[in-house]
């Protein structure tokens, strides 16, 4: 800029105006200088951190994707809002797989070449998030991570990834074995399985198998479906085959409108046994198929079905846990999945895979606060591998490290009753 100059004659040894100006500035320009470095250290900006989440945004199984999202959303708004995970913002992106194997792949190499996100978080799905393990090997350099996928697979807990892998929920063995004795114990010993033909669908019949044969039982009968079954498919063929083993209860191993669709064929040809579903099938949205069947027909199919979970009821109003759940969903909304209409995204909407995905989130936030400030995905690792048990407001504590004791391994059982699910700790009085 040009020097501003005065008209006015200066006197011999006066300092004209626009000189001391620029003194003056030139003096608080040091000062500042000096000062922004004790500024920084007193109040260091608040980092963000980004995690890439690849789930099913579209398709059969969208229901449990965005649900698991909600609960994630839900406990980062919560965690920002209150100054954060040791000073760390939590963010994520998302990117819709559709629950297909290739896309999750594709989705995985984009966050972690072009996003350069801190870890992965909450996939959904055993064939997809499978099909990422050897990724997680590959980019080794990367110290990149996988927390607390949405499934089961006994796969994620072997020891080849148990450095790599981070799991929140039960297995789905531990699921099965408490299902199969509940079933036992209320004395059905006929048991079928109807299954997803991928890896998800035979990890769950394998459970069932197991359980059985630790009595010297086997299963009566099976029949499986293709991924990606919606709820208008047809079952009766599958129902057929069911019934030929003569079984007093029925075990789903499926997505929500495959097992709903499978319910509804089931009981049109008269079957009275019990039917259960996994975690996996998403009781939630199971119900809203079944009562719109109902609606339609008159018939009441949700009677007689068991739900297994890995995580208690969010209506359990003596869990610190559930409580700040449901408050946090009033006011999260955060950014919306691919394929989602703002229509579909309701505060309100509370369901045990948001509930769980809640619970994902805010153990996530225990280990970021646990770096103190200063996150690095090499940090991230050894946090987990020594934070031990913690308390996530559940009444008991969780414990996160890798290896046969990480996580959560209870399993609840539910019934449908009312309008809510109801914790049971019998099958005895169980009757469609």
């Amino acid at each position: 800029m040009p020097e501003c100059r005065s008209q006015r004659p200066v006197r011999p040894g006066a300092i004209s105006r626009p000189a001391s100006r620029k003194r003056l500035c030139q003096a608080l320009c040091l000062a500042l200088c000096l000062l922004l470095p004790a500024l920084a250290l007193a109040a260091p900006a608040r980092r963000t951190l980004v995690f890439g989440m690849s789930a099913a945004f579209s398709g059969p199984a969208r229901g449990l994707g965005v649900e698991y999202q909600r609960g994630i959303l839900a406990a980062f708004t919560h965690i920002n809002a209150h100054g954060g995970a040791g000073g760390c913002r939590l963010a994520l992106s998302m990117r819709d797989d559709g629950y297909g194997p290739a896309t999750a792949l594709s989705n995985t190499i984009a966050f972690v070449e072009q996003e350069r996100v801190f870890a992965l978080l909450g996939y959904v799905g055993t064939p997809t998030t499978v099909r990422v393990l050897p990724l997680l090997k590959h980019y080794d350099a990367e110290d990149m991570t996988l927390l607390f996928p949405l499934t089961g697979a006994e796969m994620l807990r072997e020891r080849a990834y148990d450095d790599r892998v981070f799991n929140l929920r039960g297995s789905y063995l531990d699921e099965t074995r408490t299902l199969v004795r509940a079933l036992l114990e209320s004395g059905r010993k006929r048991v079928a399985v109807f299954y997803q033909a991928d890896v998800y669908g035979r990890d769950g019949w394998d459970g069932v198998r197991r359980a059985l044969a630790v009595r010297g039982l086997s299963i009566a009968a099976e029949a499986t479906y293709r991924r990606g079954a919606r709820f208008a498919q047809n079952f009766e063929r599958e129902a057929g085959i069911i019934l030929v083993g003569a079984p007093d209860a029925v075990v789903t191993v499926g997505t929500a409108p495959a097992s709903a669709a499978f319910v509804r064929d089931l009981r049109a040809t008269g079957y009275a046994g019990i039917i259960a579903a996994l975690s996996f099938a998403d009781a939630d949205n199971m119900a809203r198929y079944l009562r719109a069947q109902t609606r339609a027909t008159g018939r009441d199919y949700l009677s007689g079905l068991v739900f297994s979970q890995v995580v208690p009821s969010y209506e359990d109003a003596h869990l610190p846990a559930a409580r700040l759940y449901r408050q946090a969903m009033a006011h999260a909304r955060g950014s919306l999945p691919p394929q989602i209409s703002p229509e579909e995204y309701t505060p309100q909407r509370l369901s045990f895979v948001g509930f769980e995905g809640f619970l994902a989130g805010m153990a996530l936030g225990e280990a970021i606060k646990r770096m103190h400030g200063a996150p690095t995905r090499g940090r991230l690792r050894t946090v987990f591998e020594t934070m031990g048990s913690v308390d996530i407001g559940l009444g008991e504590r969780v414990d996160l490290r890798p290896g046969d004791e990480q996580g959560m391994r209870r399993t609840y059982l539910t019934i449908y009753k009312d309008g809510h699910f109801v914790g049971v700790n019998h099958l005895q009085a169980v009757r469609p």
